[in-house]
């Protein structure tokens, strides 16, 4: 058994199931400080059903999240301890940051928000939960901004062995970082626009609580809209910088073999990187792989045969994670520019309500192939052109490795099971009766 290929079996595995929670408390946050604010304004009872009523889902998925990603910063230590020791000058102090501020800010006024609905006027009340809202969203940017350092390190020296911090405003306006942050955050608006539109479509179905839910559908409906269009917006320059600065992930995304201009896109294929080729592959129109690249039909794109095989990342899940990506992407797109042409019809359209219903997976999976692709495609580095992942392990013996992977799936099997019971039941139960 290899220490380090368990390791990173065990972070991916850790984040994978810590982003279920994540995007989630990141959008839903933003939505509920509106409906609470339409309160508070309006004094409508309608809409202070709906915020307790989300309120209380939110509030089960921040508890996951929270408990889920403690851990996490843990790994750096036992897991990872060669790569915080190189880079711990730039990478610790953005956790850092994240942790003592935004973090901080977002738990202690979760707490007011929480026990502060009798104590608190009803604009102060919803003051506070944009004040969560803002800080769990500002906690992301610095978790954003430090991974983008490990995709495109900048403001750094070598110096002794190891990387030190020489422009902390050159990581902190990193162009990856700011790419990321524009495509995780809208990307987490999404996702919670859809568990809200699906949750409000298996209600209106049954026909209950049609005032609150028909509501929630029409406050998600635009934000689904604008933010799934302006993901895939950003997804364009995403193509472009990664061509530019990692080549190797780009041929990996499209399984590109060989170097050449006017590169076609691989619609469909089946990549076999020991004889470094496509045994099946679909190919469309020839040059669109420049131009999604480089937006030049012309353009040369380097192929995976140019790049020395240890500098290669895993072409399958890359590749197969991409397409995942960019299809869910592409259908909730469709599904939510239908909904806003059926948005006054909505009870008259019960297909259009099944679908929804079923279709608050999507974004969670459209989001976890999405970091597949930004980590698996930065293999075999863990931070880009600068540290390889088998330089970067800590030297422990692979029985302790496999052991807590065990004990995480174990134990996060628990919690997952027992957090989505939590917040299937409340979203079937529907929200309080009006006082």
């Amino acid at each position: 058994m290899d220490p380090v290929f368990l390791s990173r079996l065990q972070f991916a595995a850790a984040t994978m199931f810590h982003f279920l929670f994540v995007p989630l408390t990141l959008g839903i946050s933003i939505i509920i400080a509106y409906m609470e604010t339409k309160y508070a304004r309006t004094g409508d009872t309608v809409y202070l059903r709906m915020t307790k009523f989300w309120g209380k889902l939110f509030l089960i998925n921040f508890a996951l999240g929270v408990v889920t990603g403690i851990t996490l910063e843990f790994q750096f230590g036992t897991n990872w301890s060669r790569y915080s020791e190189y880079v711990g000058d730039v990478f610790g102090s953005l956790l850092a940051i994240e942790a003592s501020v935004a973090f901080f800010l977002e738990s202690t006024f979760i707490g007011i928000w929480i026990f502060g609905w009798k104590k608190m006027s009803a604009k102060a009340h919803a003051a506070v939960m944009w004040v969560v809202a803002a800080a769990g969203n500002i906690s992301g940017i610095w978790i954003l901004t430090a991974n983008g350092f490990m995709q495109n390190p900048v403001g750094y020296a070598l110096r002794n062995g190891r990387a030190e911090l020489t422009d902390f405003f050159a990581v902190l306006f990193n162009y990856n970082s700011i790419l990321q942050i524009l495509h995780v955050l809208p990307s987490a608006l999404v996702l919670a626009a859809f568990f809200i539109m699906g949750i409000s479509a298996y209600h209106l179905l049954k026909k209950q609580h049609v005032d609150v839910f028909m509501r929630s559908f029409k406050i998600a409906l635009p934000v689904a809209l604008v933010c799934s269009v302006f993901v895939a917006l950003v997804g364009d320059f995403h193509g472009v910088n990664v061509a530019k600065t990692q080549p190797a992930k780009l041929a990996a995304m499209e399984s590109h073999w060989e170097t050449q201009t006017r590169a076609p896109i691989v619609m469909f294929a089946i990549p076999d990187e020991k004889l470094e080729k496509n045994t099946i592959e679909v190919i469309s129109l020839p040059g669109l792989l420049s131009f999604l690249g480089f937006h030049d039909f012309n353009a040369e794109v380097k192929g995976l045969k140019d790049i020395p095989r240890d500098e290669r990342p895993p072409v399958l899940p890359v590749f197969i994670g991409f397409r995942t990506m960019v299809g869910i992407g592409t259908l909730l797109i469709l599904l939510s520019v239908y909904g806003w042409f059926r948005r006054n019809k909505i009870m008259e359209s019960p297909g259009y309500l099944k679908i929804l219903m079923f279709s608050i997976p999507l974004p969670y999976l459209a989001i976890e192939m999405g970091w597949v692709v930004t980590e698996v495609g930065r293999q075999p580095w863990i931070v880009y052109g600068v540290l390889k992942t088998a330089d970067a392990a800590s030297p422990i013996a692979a029985t302790q490795v496999l052991f807590s992977l065990i004990g995480f799936i174990l134990v996060y099997g628990l919690l997952g099971a027992v957090g989505f019971y939590l917040m299937a039941q409340n979203a079937k139960k529907g929200p309080e009766a009006a006082h």
